[in-house]
């Protein structure tokens, strides 16, 4: 009786101490600040682009109507063009007549000079001399011209006005503007090196904010590979057009890093342990973590924000406090290293998703000092490598 009921008592004490480790994804979002600030009220913006570029649609079209106005006029001319090439070409095949006739007699007296054996020979493998007449030339007319509509993907469309539209700072207004941006850039250079193609698109940045001069930079100057092939043998239009888009993006990027406040809409994967009682304080922490995330908003005032960071914090604070009760040698510990893992990777988590790049740099050392004890899993060792490149790229 008494080994049943010590029996039991064991049975009893697993249970309170075995954890049961779920998950949840939590979206919330962040504005992404940049690293100069300017108010709320006075973001507003201009971009002036001076390019190489100055082809529109309109220009196109314009062309395209006005060689269809050039080829009506000249009709006339065409059709008389057209008679005499083929007055030229009925003369050029008299003459091939001729020369054709000229050569088959000839071909036909050495023939005949030759022995029948000879003779036999040569037509049986197709050689006896023949009549071989060209064909005589017929006489097209030229159909009228006929306007189409230009294939605009044929053309490198794209201007000063063009370019500036694809330039944005996010979280500004166009209009009356307190930051003025000014681009000059150059035509694509294309260079070959050692059979292979690069190119570089050197681009000056100025930046005014309120007519002060705050930028005064030039970006893309760093030749960049296009092609394994020469630049000889590459559509020039084409990797021109594709480099002018990366060179867009990377203005866009520049201005947005200096000075664009960007919505970021993200979610992290937060774990939790189901048990009452023991672990009350833990789901206290969790609670604290996911509501708080869910309250972030996006937006320059940060009043509401720091509340939720401070709450947050609060539930921070407890796995940091657990992290210190947990045994990772013994697995009936009921902070065991289960617990701790799960917490590790709360907080690598977290801080990764909130760019805290050096927080979440320390609890990953911590972490991978425990490594021997946690006992991960596949998917978690390729998690934790994940987590490890987002934290050093």
């Amino acid at each position: 009786m008494r080994k049943f009921l010590l029996s039991l008592s064991v049975i009893s004490a697993l249970s309170v101490h075995a954890q049961s480790i779920n998950s949840e994804t939590v979206d919330f979002r962040v504005l992404k600040a940049p690293q100069t600030s300017i108010s709320e009220n006075s973001r507003t913006y201009n971009i002036t682009v001076n390019s190489p570029y100055n082809l529109t649609k309109e220009d196109v079209i314009k062309q395209a109507k006005k060689e269809h106005q050039e080829a009506v006029a000249n009709f006339s001319n065409t059709i008389a063009e057209s008679q005499s090439d083929y007055q030229q070409s009925l003369k050029d095949y008299n003459e091939e007549i001729i020369k054709a006739k000229e050569k088959f007699a000839l071909e036909s007296a050495e023939f005949k000079k030759m022995s029948l054996l000879e003779r036999l020979t040569l037509q049986e493998k197709g050689l006896k001399p023949q009549l071989q007449l060209p064909s005589k030339p017929v006489y097209s007319k030229p159909s009228p011209p006929v306007y189409r509509e230009p294939n605009l993907n044929d053309y490198f469309i794209v201007d000063n006005n063009v370019l500036a539209s694809q330039i944005a700072i996010d979280g500004y207004k166009k209009g009356n503007p307190n930051v003025d941006v000014y681009v000059t850039m150059e035509k694509v250079n294309f260079q070959d090196n050692a059979g292979q193609t690069y190119a570089n698109q050197p681009t000056k940045i100025v930046v005014k904010e309120n007519g002060t001069e705050k930028i005064n930079t030039t970006i893309s100057q760093d030749f960049t590979f296009v092609s394994s092939q020469p630049s000889d043998n590459i559509n020039k239009p084409t990797e021109e057009k594709k480099y002018l888009g990366n060179n867009i993006k990377a203005i866009n990027t520049f201005l947005n890093d200096n000075y664009g406040y960007k919505t970021l809409n993200k979610q992290v994967k937060l774990e939790f342990v189901k048990n009452k009682g023991e672990f009350d304080d833990l789901e206290k922490a969790h609670i604290y973590v996911t509501t708080n995330l869910r309250k972030l908003q996006a937006n320059s005032d940060q009043t509401n924000n720091n509340i939720a960071f401070a709450n947050m914090k609060k539930g921070t604070d407890i796995w940091e406090q657990t992290l210190k009760k947990v045994n990772y040698k013994d697995k009936k510990a009921p902070y065991n290293a289960k617990i701790g893992k799960y917490i590790n990777f709360n907080l690598i988590r977290l801080n990764v998703a909130l760019e805290n790049k050096k927080d979440a740099e320390k609890y990953l050392n911590e972490m991978q000092e425990k490594l021997v004890d946690l006992d991960l899993s596949y998917n978690e060792k390729a998690e934790l490598k994940q987590l490890e490149n987002q934290i050093y790229k």
